[in-house]
């Protein structure tokens, strides 16, 4: 993977991008920003280690000649290819999934994680992981862990079905472990969770530097996600407690944590990484590529953009505009983005609901613009009603587009927009509505805040200082450090102890 052509570049100029379901195999505000990242940066080398769905993703960026290699790690689709151990091996990785599963359901093992995970690093590494996890014994060692007396997970009643379901999504969450993992520069993993494992993996076995910027706050996504998910709550508990500690032990080990935001940075402070190692960076846009909108619509318009996804909450927008129309019977709501595969179902669901409020002909979705300026131009008022954001792109340039906006508090939102648009609590359909109400009842209003908007963003989030800042980082984390090498020296006894797990 990491194959050097010609003269070699110094340590600096090389750096291994950690995606998970974004770039370069999907558009999103997240591989946006990779983008802008890679292309403003033509001095320095990139690969990509890519988490995707099942590796046949097609690429849809451009992308440029230093980017030197993109890697594809499906999670789902056909199992990796391997050996489940034999003997002495199978035993010794039989005892460290052991200790591994009472890490995640006995709070007075955690300690243990990060060893019993480097462990199944190196079995992962010699392609006996996956093909262990997929047999019976995996299965069994998990039936014993999690019935010893005095464990809170015991008195749920786990049954057979549970642990055949925690075993499977473990099994495909430590996939990417078996990636090989970058072997000089710096490794940047552009999300927490599954996508940090190469980068863990490559800091205990390389000594390469890790660094973690988090878009949205991951374990935070997986708590909201799981708590509608259809397991039982057996499974949660042990997928939750995996996902919490590989976030403790992403920021113990990261070099340098780069939140979008302040509000990711609190986040992150409470997930146990130290305030010393964090560094608030904001998302920036090019202005010039969002240059004013020009003249609003001629009829009243409320305007969306992004991925039709739950997290970005159409529902209660749409209940929003339903209640708009009581006092504005000819307003508009245009939603512009793509649907990714596997979220029709969502879609479908908020077609339905907005013909059931009696407003489905006012509602259009409009599927993917060619131009994303177009989605703002679209509307007076453009809207954001999201659960959970990171530092949301779609507002920075709405706001450079000088459109007032409506949005949700989450994430950075707050911080974005400061006093230039209207900030309305989550999931709260009323809210929206009477601030929709407000700034379509006022041109004068929406044009003032529009100017404040974008001149917002010329003085605070342009594009030129995100990429001067994180090349920066990147020199300056590549720049060997004595402790940082001993720490490796440390910790590589206390992982191997555990046998070779091949032999």
């Amino acid at each position: 993977m990491h194959v050097h052509h010609g003269a070699r570049r110094n340590a600096a100029a090389r750096v291994t991008l950690l995606t998970e379901g974004t770039y370069p195999h999907s558009h999103g505000g997240v591989s946006v920003w990779c983008d802008q990242l890679v292309t403003g940066m033509s001095d320095i080398e990139f690969d990509v280690v890519a988490v995707t769905g099942t590796g046949r993703e097609p690429t849809v960026w451009d992308l440029p000649d230093h980017v030197r290699s993109v890697l594809s790690v499906p999670m789902w689709g056909a199992a990796p290819e391997g050996r489940p151990p034999r003997g002495r091996s199978r035993r010794q990785l039989a005892d460290v999934y052991e200790r591994f599963l009472t890490t995640l359901v006995d709070p007075g093992a955690e300690d243990g994680f990060a060893p019993a995970l480097y462990a199944l690093a190196r079995a992962a590494a010699d392609g006996e992981l996956s093909p262990f996890l997929r047999g019976h014994t995996a299965t069994a060692i998990l039936t014993a862990v999690w019935r010893r007396p005095g464990l809170a997970v015991r008195e749920a009643r786990p049954t057979l079905h549970d642990a055949l379901t925690v075993t499977a999504l473990l099994e495909h969450a430590l996939r990417p472990l078996a990636t090989p993992p970058p072997q000089h520069g710096v490794a940047h993993a552009v999300s927490g969770g599954v996508a940090v494992l190469p980068g863990l993996a490559a800091r205990e076995r390389n000594g390469v530097p890790l660094l973690l910027t988090e878009h949205g706050v991951y374990l935070r996504e997986r708590y909201l996600g799981y708590r509608t998910a259809p397991y039982r709550w057996p499974v949660k508990a042990v997928v939750l407690g995996f996902f919490r500690l590989l976030a403790e032990e992403s920021y113990r080990q990261a070099a340098l944590i780069t939140p979008g935001n302040r509000y990711n940075r609190l986040w992150e402070e409470q997930g146990g990484a130290d305030p010393e190692s964090i560094r608030t960076v904001y998302n920036g846009v090019d202005p010039a590529a969002f240059p004013p909108a020009g003249p609003e619509p001629e009829s009243l318009t409320l305007s969306w953009a992004g991925r039709v996804d739950p997290i970005k909450d159409l529902e209660t927008l749409i209940r929003a505009f339903a209640l708009v129309r009581q006092q504005l019977p000819d307003v508009r709501l245009r939603l512009f983005g793509g649907t990714p595969r596997g979220g029709e179902a969502y879609r479908e669901r908020c077609e339905a609901l907005a013909a059931e409020l009696g407003h489905g002909d006012a509602v259009t979705f409009e599927g993917r613009v060619d131009d994303i300026k177009d989605a703002y131009a679209a509307g007076n008022v453009v809207m954001l009603s999201s659960i959970s954001e990171g530092f949301p792109f779609t507002l920075i340039e709405a706001m450079s587009c000088g459109r007032a906006t409506v949005s949700t508090d989450v994430g950075g939102v707050r911080e974005a927009v400061g006093d230039t648009g209207l900030v309305v609590p989550p999931r709260d359909p009323a809210a929206m509505a009477a601030a929709a109400l407000e700034l379509l009842g006022d041109p004068e209003r929406r044009r003032a805040m529009g100017e404040a908007a974008r001149l917002r963003v010329i003085e605070q989030f342009t594009l030129r200082q995100t990429i001067d800042t994180f090349r920066a980082i990147y020199h300056e984390l590549a720049i060997p450090k004595p402790e940082l090498a001993a720490r490796v020296v440390l910790s590589s006894p206390a992982v191997s102890g555990t046998g070779s797990l091949t032999g």
